[in-house]
């Protein structure tokens, strides 16, 4: 369905008087898409409401709770459109169901509709409720399907420039590698946006092993559902869509029985091959032996031994002036209590 396109401005007005019939606007995550893995809250929000919006593959994917209602279809890049249309039909007094696949906050509808909301001169003491119900986001389902590769820090980034410069996303890609994060690559690969996911590896590479593990999913959940594991090397070889996220470890990442695992450390810590019992010079319940405390203790003795600042940052990779602060104030850190 092809729409004119819309901007901001074209947020209807804030009505002088509050109108006693406002409505609602719900901002449903509905998942990966597979009806199995949406929320009752959300399964419930699509069933009070009068009208659902949302781009058309995502109301193909809740067409079985939309006997009886109102459907608003918009194209790919009508985002603003489907806000506009959402607000629209609550300022008449219609419940609003807008759904978003995922998480409606995680590259979904959330903020698009906060930017309309607030462009029309909304305010949440208006009549007019907003709701957001959250959904399982596409790095949650797919990491599910292929192991447990988000056991440690982790980010996402999308390859989309649509709305983002390259030298943004370029800048973060080469950040989050350099600092050891897995991520998860979001808007991968269009029909006509080819190269960025190359682009991506190239970054990825100048940071990580060729052989770091890539999980590749595609359609996670849903009728045409793929998985793929590569490597950080031959991973553009794969069949890489719109439809796919891709799951990107960290240098202790590996892959075993098909699964793909990124460890969390309890190795570092505890005696995984015997009783379980922490390992010399470690506490249960308390921070590493390398933790913020003893690499305090240790920075301050290697310092006082001669090393320079600068010699410091190096050895740990970490900046000069961040290292000179610390330095500057170590009785700052004091031992933490339990963990949570």
């Amino acid at each position: 369905m092809k729409t004119e396109a819309v901007t901001l401005a074209d947020a209807p007005a804030q009505p002088a008087v509050a109108d006693a019939t406002m409505g609602k606007i719900t901002l449903v995550g509905i998942g990966p898409g597979h009806a199995e893995h949406m929320t009752a809250r959300a399964r419930a929000a699509i069933a009070e409401a009068d009208v659902v919006v949302g781009y058309v593959t995502y109301i193909k994917l809740v067409a079985d709770l939309l006997e009886g209602k109102e459907v608003v279809r918009k194209g790919m890049t009508e985002e603003l459109d489907r806000a506009v249309s959402a607000l629209a039909a609550a300022r008449s007094g219609k419940k609003v169901a807008l759904i978003s696949s995922g998480d409606a906050g995680v590259y979904g509808m959330a903020g698009p509709t906060y930017e309309v909301l607030f462009q029309a001169g909304w305010t949440p003491e208006e009549d007019l409720e907003v709701e957001i119900v959250p959904g399982t986001s596409a790095l949650n389902a797919c990491a599910a399907l292929v192991g447990a590769p988000l056991t440690h820090d982790f980010c996402a980034i999308s390859l989309s420039d649509l709305l983002t410069p390259w030298p943004v996303i370029a800048r973060r890609l080469d950040a989050v590698a350099m600092a050891d994060f897995v991520v998860a690559l979001y808007n991968p690969k269009s029909g006509r946006r080819t190269r960025q996911i190359v682009e991506a590896q190239r970054l990825l590479l100048r940071h990580r092993r060729p052989d770091t593990p890539v999980a590749l999913v595609k359609s996670a959940y849903r009728r045409r559902q793929h998985i793929e594991l590569r490597t950080l090397a031959t991973m553009c070889e794969a069949d890489i869509g719109m439809l796919s996220t891709v799951l990107i470890g960290n240098s202790h990442t590996y892959v075993q029985h098909g699964l793909m695992v990124t460890p969390r450390g309890y190795a570092n810590k505890y005696d995984l091959d015997g009783d379980g019992a922490a390992r010399e010079g470690e506490r249960p319940g308390r921070s590493l032996s390398s933790g913020l405390a003893g690499w305090l203790e240790n920075l301050v003795a290697d310092h006082a031994a001669g090393a320079s600042v600068a010699h410091l940052a190096a050895r740990h990779g970490l900046p000069a002036d961040y290292i000179a602060a610390t330095l500057a104030e170590p009785e700052a850190c004091a031992e933490e209590g339990p963990a949570p």
